[in-house]
């Protein structure tokens, strides 16, 4: 089902040439500011694994991977659908040791997301996972990290503007953090994304934390798999996005499951079917570091800081008939 929109009196902020210029710009001036604020390297990332290694990421549960055969090997394949817990495990196999991580380019197909604005079938995030020690297990470092990211991103939305001056986007550094069940206790009347709208129109930059577990409404605020965030110590991070007046989320990150959350976790989500998988016999014989790890949407930050209304204007993409008619009435280049 088609849900895109152009807002009214809508008019892309760049022509085709400088659009190009400016994402180019976004994504080299981020990688430096990020990598340096996490202190990660670059890694080289598979677009599929194995699909009885238990490495793809099963994202909600109802997602259906892209799967392959390869012949040549006597295997069947998936094209990930993130890299949450392939990062982990090499970051065990690359022999990084405690305060340093990596990052890479992830690129995904999803061929069940449903189209709107800011969904799109193909994925493109900058996924990274850093080892820390226990002690780091906690709300405090979690939300320390998450402002050293919004830091990144306001410094890189602040060079774009000062080679494109025509860009009006204004992003805020001052993160509020709120938990989920405290966002649904403050709009017990509103669903979980009218609940994200309201709070991150009032307050701009806002990370809501604690996400997956079932809240006092008997729902949790949104699907989360069970292994590989630990659900009492992760969230997402969202901004304001005044094109499109609403909120738009940038990262879904998080503290990374132990043995004790993860099976905790596997028996509240029924997927201890999982526990016969190789790397989650290795996560509950604690044979892999302690991290902390996430993704950061590559279009969505460009979007976000160029101000375009369609993630379709950034990268390309397939997109249903109704859509490209609407756009191009609308004078909205698709890519």
């Amino acid at each position: 089902m088609n849900k895109s929109f152009i807002p009214s009196g809508y008019v892309p902020p760049l022509d085709e040439y400088d659009m190009q210029r400016a994402i180019e710009s976004v994504k080299a001036i981020f990688q430096k500011e990020f990598a340096e604020a996490l202190n990660l390297k670059r890694v080289s990332a598979p677009l599929f694994v194995t699909e009885s290694s238990g490495l793809n990421d099963n994202l909600n549960g109802y997602e259906r991977p892209v799967s392959f055969d390869i012949p040549a090997v006597g295997k069947d394949a998936q094209i990930v659908q993130s890299l949450a817990k392939w990062k982990r495990l090499a970051l065990k196999r690359y022999n990084f040791t405690v305060g340093k991580g990596l990052y890479t380019d992830m690129n995904a197909i999803r061929r069940d997301e449903d189209l709107d604005n800011i969904h799109s079938i193909y994925v493109d995030q900058w996924d990274w996972e850093k080892i820390i020690p226990r002690e780091k297990r906690t709300l405090d470092y979690l939300k320390k990290v998450v402002t050293s990211i919004v830091e990144s991103i306001c410094e890189t939305c602040d060079q774009l503007h000062a080679k494109y001056p025509q860009l009006k986007t204004e992003l805020s550094r001052d993160v509020k953090f709120i938990t989920s069940q405290e966002l649904e206790d403050l709009y017990p009347d509103l669903d979980s994304k009218g609940r994200e709208n309201a709070y991150v129109k009032e307050h701009k930059t806002v990370f809501i934390m604690q996400i997956g577990e079932k809240l006092r409404s008997g729902k949790p605020h949104d699907g989360r798999a069970p292994d590989y965030d630990d659900w009492q110590l992760n969230g997402d991070l969202m901004f304001w996005n005044d094109t499109l007046d609403a909120a738009l989320e940038i990262s879904s990150m998080g503290i990374r499951v132990d043995a004790a959350s993860l099976d905790y976790q596997l028996n509240a989500a029924n997927c201890n079917d999982r526990r016969e998988l190789e790397f989650h016999k290795m996560l509950l014989n604690d044979e892999l570091p302690l991290t902390i790890g996430g993704g950061i949407g590559q279009s969505r930050l460009c979007m976000l800081m160029i101000g375009c209304a369609h993630i379709g204007e950034v990268q390309s993409s397939i997109w249903d008939a109704e859509t490209v008619e609407l756009c191009q009435s609308r004078g909205v280049k698709l890519l």
